[in-house]
């Protein structure tokens, strides 16, 4: 029988891992999701975890935070040091868990000024990025927010011809090179499957 698992997810991947937990059956894994506007303001994230797993206590024997650093400056590693049944998405990122970390590191390497946009990030890039950023009000903030980008890189988990419009819209919106990335969820889907077993 397989361990009780939680997963403690950031709003934005919350498709993706109930798709994964549906697809696959995972039955014993409970999904709980933060905020995806935490994207904007990161120093709130481990607060948020640390009262989730303050409940989550007792509870399961595995929990998995789908975050990667996101911006906390590695301070869910340390709220999870010590702590072996409980683990996060690796990378500093979530775009380098989908991408695969060797490929995203080189990718980073290469073209350093890169912005990326997911599924979810495109579907809402009007509020969390237009809106959020007040580039609606003051469009001269554009410049001042994304001046050092060359390249916008949409990480596409879907084959989806609607998004992948959308993402070049949101290339053209902010004046930036467009690539398309198409990962799948494989990458995902392995960093999942520790708590999944």
């Amino acid at each position: 029988m397989p361990e009780r698992s939680l997963v403690i997810g950031c709003g934005a991947l919350a498709h993706e891992i109930q798709h994964l937990k549906d697809l696959s059956e995972w039955h014993h894994l409970d999904l709980q999701c933060l905020d995806a506007y935490l994207h904007n303001t990161p120093e709130q994230i481990p607060g948020r975890l640390a009262e989730k797993l303050r409940l989550a206590e007792g509870e399961y024997d595995r929990i998995f935070i789908a975050y990667a650093d996101c911006g906390t400056a590695g301070e869910i590693d340390k709220l999870i040091e010590g702590k072996p049944q409980i683990s996060r998405l690796p990378g500093a990122h979530c775009f380098a868990a989908l991408t695969g970390l060797d490929h995203y590191d080189q990718w980073m390497q290469h073209t350093p000024g890169t912005f990326w946009l997911t599924d979810f990030l495109v579907r809402h890039f009007d509020s969390m990025v237009v809106r959020s950023l007040g580039l609606d009000q003051q469009p001269e903030l554009k410049s001042i927010y994304f001046g050092n980008y060359t390249t916008l890189v949409y990480v596409a988990q879907t084959d989806d011809d609607a998004l992948l419009l959308q993402a070049k819209e949101a290339a053209d919106f902010l004046e930036l090179e467009f690539q398309h990335m198409p990962t799948g969820m494989a990458n995902f889907e392995q960093s999942l499957r520790w708590c999944a077993a």
